[in-house]
């Protein structure tokens, strides 16, 4: 039950309900209030003329004399004809000199208040204009009046009141049992159609609310893939549409994370992989000095601590690709994108080799035109990317060979190609060059130089720049790399 009154939709129902309580309330009020308005100016109107017309009948039995009495006959059957009436005789003042209804009743006020009388005289008025009723003192009610000349010396006024207490007794009888039960009638079917109405509407627009509760209740209880569904483009729709957004949001940081967390995982696989080989060599090595360092030579000795020194290099130098991997696996390096001439760089980056190149008796050549527009790229990052590549050619070259470095335009873009004449690469390890650790060792032998990292680095930073890199490669003829940079549409 308490679950019940907690509803949204119990709450709104409950308050719309109330308001329509209210207002039906006060529409019942002001429905009298202008029925009542109404019936005063309708009666008014209606009887404009009803004192003056009297009081052309009653002047000349005034005309000689003062005595009241000798017209209460005429007055008794003008009032049989009307009995709705109540008749005032009224001096200037305004004060009662006589009045003519139910004897029974007593006036109890001795004066009317002129000013209600001289303003309907005047005819200056929206009507209904309403009087002083005598018998009931603070009462206004709808009256007519006209000027009497009462004797010789007074010159007064004659004043019907047009709501006597006879017709209020009876106009409220009827009010009470036709007007307000036709009123009340009407309102409470035009409140239960209305609160129908409105319960109904109200219902379609918590439903609305109500699934999108369950969406996210779901949601929080881990159904990631749950979205509400809507077509609607109004408030609910556009509240519909933010939390989708927001789920998408955070379905994707959750992969995100997730992705972090493997790649966190495999990088602690991939060095306690990779460092054992090399650490088992150094602890060989110098188990090897301590147990045999009273026979070892000078030469032997300096050899074994050369040999431990360059594997330890070789440990340093995969640890940091490992981590600069693993980095931009988890879009931790952001690239800082300025213009620089991609000539240059391809000359520095080959310059870099060329001591190699020539103990292996190969070439390195280099096709780049001039007036060769500028790229927009991060300079670091693709002096790294290139100088993987072209080591990776060099490795791979037998003596003799050639390296070729070409850049072109292509359109919008800069297209930079990596070519040796090494052996190439099987077609079934073309998929697998850019993966991790990969050293093709059915092409190049189990005894091939390099980590293989190198490529996997560099395919993440040409990724970064909106771009991707390609390979096509022919056994015993070669392999060529290739992939394009903007260029800069600086002035």
């Amino acid at each position: 039950m308490k679950s019940f009154f907690n509803s949204f939709y119990v709450r709104l129902s409950a308050v719309f309900l109330i308001l329509l309580v209210i207002l039906g309330g006060l529409q019942i009020g002001f429905t009298l209030q202008t029925w009542n308005k109404y019936h005063k100016e309708a009666d008014q109107r209606l009887n404009l003329n009803l004192a003056s017309d009297m009081a052309r009948e009653l002047e000349p039995l005034l005309k000689d004399s003062s005595d009241i009495a000798n017209i209460g006959h005429t007055i008794h059957y003008m009032m049989v004809l009307n009995p709705k009436i109540e008749i005032y005789l009224l001096d200037e003042q305004g004060k009662i000199l006589a009045f003519f209804a139910d004897p029974q009743k007593k006036v109890k006020a001795r004066y009317v208040s002129l000013e209600p009388i001289q303003q309907f005289l005047a005819g200056s008025y929206h009507s209904p204009i309403l009087g002083e009723d005598p018998r009931h003192p603070g009462v206004m009610k709808p009256f007519s009046a006209a000027p009497l000349k009462i004797g010789k010396n007074i010159n007064g006024f004659l004043y019907i009141i047009l709501g006597g207490e006879l017709y209020d007794s009876a106009i409220n009888t009827i009010r009470e049992s036709y007007l307000t039960q036709t009123i009340i009638k009407g309102l409470v079917v035009t409140l239960v159609f209305t609160a129908f109405i409105g319960l109904l509407l109200f219902f379609f627009l918590t439903k609305r609310l109500h699934q999108m509760n369950e969406v996210v209740k779901s949601f929080e209880n881990g159904q990631l893939d749950q979205r509400i569904k809507t077509s609607a483009r109004d408030e609910l729709g556009q509240l519909a549409h933010s939390f989708n957004r927001m789920a998408e949001k955070i379905v994707a940081n959750i992969e995100e994370l997730k992705n972090t967390d493997r790649l966190r995982r495999e990088l602690i696989a991939n060095i306690s992989h990779d460092l054992r080989t090399p650490l088992a060599s150094i602890r060989g090595y110098l188990e090897t000095i301590q147990m045999k360092s009273e026979h070892l030579t000078n030469e032997e000795y300096e050899e074994y601590l050369r040999i431990i020194s360059e594997t330890a290099e070789g440990m340093q130098g995969l640890v940091e690709q490992l981590f600069e991997l693993s980095k931009l696996e988890a879009r931790q390096i952001k690239p800082h994108f300025e213009p620089f001439s991609i000539k240059d760089l391809i000359y520095d980056v080959a310059m870099k080799f060329q001591h190699v190149a020539e103990k292996k008796r190969m070439a390195i050549k280099i096709s780049a035109p001039d007036g060769l527009p500028q790229v927009y790229a991060d300079l670091r990052l693709m002096e790294r990317a290139l100088t993987n590549l072209v080591e990776n050619a060099v490795n791979y070259t037998p003596p003799g060979g050639a390296v070729i470095i070409c850049a072109s335009r292509q359109n919008e873009q800069v297209l930079i190609e990596i070519m040796d004449t090494g052996r190439g690469i099987a077609p079934e390890d073309l998929p697998l060059v850019f993966e991790r650790f990969f050293r093709g060792r059915k092409v190049h032998g189990e005894n091939a130089n390099g980590s293989g990292l190198g490529l996997a680095i560099t395919k993440k930073i040409i990724e970064l720049h909106q771009s991707n890199i390609t390979v096509e490669s022919k056994l015993n003829e070669g392999s060529k790399f290739y992939f394009g940079l903007q260029v800069w549409q600086g002035s």
